[in-house]
């Protein structure tokens, strides 16, 4: 029987979920963070289940090739594969992909599937961080600990500086902890709001009295929880062009994170629809339907359900006029309302958790001619493509793209067609 704290001696056989690797002892299944599949590790036993445990390496006995050095502790979020080269990143990556449509979705591919790399450092134009002890970091995975987001590289230089400006401007306001704080920046990174979410009502007075931070062009605030929220100073929106389409977005809504791949990623999905009617559902400010729009071959019908991400999706839309009409509402109801429709093709991006069973039904019975299925999670990717795939639709193509350097995501691409 395996206790908390017990030593291990294991060989993890392939990637599980959260960047973790699935071995086994003793017929128990272990899932273990730090491993590369295929080499020889000693694992302290962390938390046991009842039929699983969970470990961390503390040895590593016989090291893959592909094993780095990390200079950070692997905890700081989003580094759970920094131990990994990047290329054998990609190869972990393209198996979990195989292997989640094989064990989930029943789905056997013929060949390998191409992810599309990316530079590591400074990759991300969104992220999260928590404001303690007068400093703003990344959580230390599993604890409510703030570690320093600089080492982990994921951030310009620039952004971490202004960061720092601004945890040193509200620490001298009296907020030192008690706060979330979201930046959104552009990718020249010449534009970069922020949004400080307040766990309680004691930093209303620091906000109020907050002046401008240098590399921090507009400064939004609420108290969690709260309705709505109020400007500091500056514009709490940042633009980009992403294929010929100009991009607002405001900091609270959701846009891809890596600034390094949204053309190419973004372009796929252009590449993939044939002129003509698309619709776009879960289109958030409008990454793919407003590129489908600009090229002036595509009707786009834009389905966004977010207030703060269809509010940017309508000015984003209106330079195309009628090329690109939006709908405000849940991605369900727009279904059971949609009259039927000559060929068109449909473009899905829906959040981590995958569609609903009425929004991935309905859409499979829209009759699109073709589906084009974007996703940032294997599992529920695969969950869904075997709901098209049920519908009578057949898998074109599949690729994928490293959107998250270093963490086990990565974002999936699938075309269908019938």
């Amino acid at each position: 029987m395996i206790r908390p704290g017990d030593l291990l001696t294991l060989v993890p056989e392939k990637a599980a979920a959260g960047g973790r690797m699935l071995a086994r002892h003793d017929g128990m299944v272990i899932l273990v963070a730090g491993a590369i599949p295929g080499e020889r590790v000693t694992a302290r036993a962390d938390r046991v289940e009842k039929s699983l445990a969970f470990a961390t390496v503390v040895e590593v006995l016989e090291p893959h090739p592909e094993r780095r050095a990390v200079p950070f502790d692997p905890r700081c979020g989003g580094a759970a594969l920094a131990h990994i080269s990047p290329a054998w990143q990609r190869r972990l990556k393209a198996d979990a992909i195989a292997d989640a449509l094989e064990r989930i979705g029943r789905i056997r591919l013929d060949g390998p599937i191409h992810v599309a790399p990316s530079p590591e450092a400074g990759y991300r134009m969104r992220a999260r961080l928590r404001l303690a002890a007068g400093r703003l970091g990344f959580l230390l995975e599993g604890t409510h600990e703030v570690c320093d987001a600089a080492p982990t590289m994921q951030l310009l230089p620039a952004t971490g500086a202004a960061l720092a400006g601004l945890a040193e401007r509200l620490a001298a306001g009296g907020l030192r902890s008690g706060a979330d704080v979201v930046v959104s920046e552009n990718r020249p990174a010449d534009e970069r709001a922020c949004h400080v979410e307040l766990t309680g009502p004691a930093g209303r007075g620091a906000m109020r009295a907050v002046t401008p931070v240098s590399g921090v062009s507009g400064l939004t605030w609420a108290v969690a929880g709260s309705a709505g929220g109020r400007t500091a100073y500056g514009s709490p929106c940042v633009e980009d062009v992403v294929c010929g389409a100009r991009l607002r977005r405001h900091v609270c809504a959701f846009f891809q994170g890596n600034r390094f791949l949204l053309d190419e990623l973004a372009g796929a999905v252009v590449s993939a629809c044939p002129a003509g009617d698309v619709v776009d559902l879960y289109a958030g400010v409008g990454l793919f339907g407003a590129a489908l729009a600009a090229t002036g071959m595509h009707r786009v019908v834009a389905v966004e359900g977010h207030p703060a991400s269809a509010r940017d999706l309508r000015a984003n839309a209106r330079p195309f006029g009628e090329a690109m009409r939006v709908e405000e509402t849940r991605v369900e109801r727009f279904i059971r309302r949609r009259p039927a429709a000559g060929a068109f093709t449909l473009v899905l991006d829906p959040p981590r958790s995958g569609m609903s069973p009425a929004a991935a039904a309905g859409a499979a019975a829209l009759g699109a001619s073709r589906a084009v299925f974007v996703s940032c999670d294997v599992a529920t990717f695969a969950r869904d493509v075997r709901r098209f795939v049920d519908a009578g639709y057949r898998i074109e193509s599949i690729r994928a793209f490293d959107l998250f350097p270093n963490t086990p995501h990565v974002e999936s691409l699938a075309v269908l067609a019938r």
